[in-house]
């Protein structure tokens, strides 16, 4: 199957958690379904990404970057790359990569959609649909938040307290990935 394929298998498989993640859903079904290769960044017009707000063990803390071109503090994430067998791959293989962290749990399915304007690597204003999922770490021995590496991709890269998040996030979506995401994990 293809990165096309499972993506849209992922998307046409969750449920969502409300009437307007679901309508987002459908948008993203039909994106699938239209254009000649929507999770390829060379797709002008917009093209899926996946992303994941990555948790300590026991669910206190979240892992957010700085984001050079967003200048905000977001979960981790990015573009799909050739080897990526899914969406749900892509959003683990950049959650490894932009944290240092060994290895992360990743959740089944998705947590949230967003859709947002952007210009990004190729230097063209196009659309990001992203595909977020939630992820844990790995417990350390001593209960210590894992060590970290922060990428070349990243301003920045921190541990923050679910309950004091950095006053530059992005108030829109940050907050509920936090809460569905520590919904999903819990379970």
């Amino acid at each position: 199957m293809s990165i096309t394929d499972t993506t849209r298998a992922i998307l046409a498989d969750w449920t969502a958690p409300d009437a307007e993640q679901d309508s987002l859903r459908h948008t993203f079904l039909a994106f699938v379904d239209s254009a000649p290769n929507p999770c390829e960044r060379a797709c002008v017009p917009g093209h899926l990404t996946g992303s994941v707000i990555v948790f300590n063990a026991e669910l206190t803390h979240v892992l957010l970057t700085l984001h050079p071109r967003v200048g905000k503090w977001i979960q981790l994430g990015g573009h799909c790359e050739p080897g990526d067998i899914s969406v749900a791959a892509t959003a683990l293989r950049e959650g490894l990569e932009e944290s240092g962290l060994p290895s992360l749990r990743l959740t089944g399915t998705p947590v949230h959609l967003h859709t947002h304007p952007i210009t990004c690597s190729l230097g063209q204003p196009t659309r990001h649909l992203d595909v977020r999922f939630a992820a844990v770490a790995d417990p350390t021995p001593d209960g210590a938040l894992p060590e970290i590496v922060r990428s070349d991709e990243s301003v920045d890269l921190a541990w923050w307290s679910i309950d004091d998040l950095p006053a530059n996030i992005d108030a829109d979506t940050i907050p509920i990935l936090v809460e569905r995401g520590t919904v999903a994990l819990r379970v």
